[in-house]
């Protein structure tokens, strides 16, 4: 257990370590006013969620948040705000009969595979990360005497009344011990639910929203499930803690929690339970080591004995760079923001269009704002909201659209470089011109070479003038000089729609020649 104690920090420590490379370049009113305004969003997205039974973003954005907010109090101890209201508690205060350990979570299969080798890959067992809001619950005698929230881990909300409505909290417990503690998720019943593909579906919220009204109606009462994970006052190995789960009737605490001795074996379940229907939502997997301490001695603080490796995420924090704007062959302008890398899924997203120039106004995004980002499709990135803004706003110029429509910039004269640059590239592309090994970066070259001012000077450049150009060298500016040489043969119609004359110009025009 030593050799396990010391290599944990190792594996997780460098998560939430900062250096100085990490942390913002501010003063300290910055930094006073920047911690502020974190506080109070993620205070406004508590009470939403705690009072209102609303979730304003993602609870995976919400987390991202939550470590934002923790960084930046490391990085500016002095400037930290006052302690959050403890999410989902509306209630009074109780003790729990024990604490709320809570998990560290693992970043990879390579920390998960060390974890496992320090704790001698025996006696350890993996379960789904059920997604919903933990509870605590106490049985004198095989009745049910307790259910506490989360809370701070220590002191949570007294759910006993709300949970007597709740069919799927047993209020008797057969073949229970005279005094049972047990540990679990209360989750939103998701049959056949498929976390790979349906995401988490809100179901946190959908539950603490529930939890959180005055009064829990029948509907929702009825699709609240439980999913016991621990047995804190248990036999002391796992083995003999899952027959007595199973006596007392908690078959799916015995379904969920599979022993395991190698890190495949955890990657075959973790993919299982990620990929096939589940009866709930899931945000990862949980590695536990079967024997640990006695209840007694656990703290509101991630043991060493217990682990999580979350899913990716669906959606993503990010910190926006700059706001660059694309302006197109129509003359459309496009406000595309460059963001600090985000990992979704397998994908590393650090651009996400916003559509359209109205919508930047609108939504007014700035550099140092920070946005939800997810996949659309699974492969596109796509803006979701602006979580919070940067206190200091950075002045940030559009291009004007009054001088740009499906007419103008024709050469690149100042101001019409992009949309210039954007007609060549239609001309040349597959819906034009065709023409071979060109591309927007090509085209770019041969204006910046001082080749091309107008919208059919290639045509007239030679072998020799092109492999002046640096970076083409002969062979591609031979291939270039026949790919140009190719596009006289192309036919008349073609050219129409590849200098982008408009269809109902076109339409009147001969096909050939007179």
């Amino acid at each position: 257990m030593r050799t396990s104690c010391l290599l944990l920090p190792m594996i997780v420590l460098g998560l939430g370590r900062v250096h100085a490379a990490d942390c913002p370049d501010w003063s300290t009113a910055r930094a006073r006013q920047e911690l502020a305004a974190l506080h109070d969003r993620l205070d406004g997205w508590n009470h939403a969620y705690r009072v209102e039974g609303q979730s304003p973003v993602s609870d995976a954005v919400y987390d991202q948040a939550m470590q934002r907010l923790a960084g930046w109090q490391r990085c500016f101890p002095a400037q930290a705000s006052a302690a959050l209201a403890q999410l989902a508690d509306a209630g009074g205060r109780v003790r729990s009969p024990v604490a709320q350990t809570g998990l560290t979570k693992l970043p990879d299969a390579d920390a998960v595979g060390v974890w496992m080798h320090a704790h001698g890959d025996r006696d350890l067992w993996v379960q789904p990360k059920a997604d919903g809001v933990a509870v605590t619950l106490l049985y004198v005698d095989g009745q049910l005497r307790q259910v506490t929230s989360r809370g701070d881990g220590v002191h949570g909300s007294d759910w006993t009344a709300r949970a007597q409505a709740i069919g799927a909290i047993p209020q008797h417990l057969p073949n229970a011990p005279a005094r049972a503690v047990l540990q679990g998720e209360l989750v939103w019943r998701l049959p056949d639910h498929v976390q790979a593909d349906d995401g988490g579906a809100n179901a946190r919220s959908a539950v603490a929203g529930a939890l959180a009204r005055e009064a829990l109606d029948p509907d929702s009462a009825a699709r609240i499930g439980l999913f016991v994970w621990d047995w804190p006052s248990g036999p002391a190995g796992m083995p003999a803690r899952l027959a007595g789960l199973a006596a007392m009737g908690l078959a799916d605490s015995v379904a969920y929690t599979q022993r395991v001795a190698t890190l495949d074996e955890v990657q075959r379940w973790r993919e299982r339970w990620y990929r096939h229907a589940m009866p709930f939502a899931t945000d990862g997997t949980v590695l536990r080591q079967g024997h640990r301490p006695p209840a007694a001695d656990w703290q509101a603080a991630p043991p060493d004995w217990a682990v999580a490796w979350k899913y990716p995420v669906a959606s993503a924090l990010a910190e926006v760079r700059a706001v660059d704007f694309t302006v197109g062959r129509s003359g459309r302008i496009t406000p595309v923001l460059e963001l600090e890398p985000v990992q979704l899924d397998d994908h590393r997203v650090q651009r996400v269009s916003i559509g359209s120039l109205k919508r930047w106004r609108e939504l007014d995004i700035r550099p140092g704002d920070q946005v939800e980002v997810a996949l659309a499709g699974l492969t596109i990135p796509r803006l979701q909201s602006v979580a919070w803004r940067a206190q200091q706003r950075v002045a940030v110029t559009s291009p004007d659209p009054a001088v740009h429509d499906a007419l103008s910039c024709w050469s690149p004269t100042p101001g019409c470089g992009q949309q210039f640059r954007a007609r060549l590239v239609w001309l040349g592309g597959r819906q034009g011109l065709q023409l071979e090994g060109l591309g927007a970066d090509t085209w770019q070259a041969l204006i910046d070479a001082g080749l091309v001012h107008g919208l059919l000077d290639w045509m007239s450049l030679t072998p020799e003038q092109l492999a002046g150009v640096p970076g083409l060298g002969a062979s591609r500016a031979a291939l270039l000089a026949r790919s140009f040489a190719a596009a006289r043969q192309r036919p008349f119609a073609r050219w129409l729609q590849a200098l982008g004359v408009p269809s109902n110009v076109a339409a009147g025009l001969p096909t050939g020649p007179r």
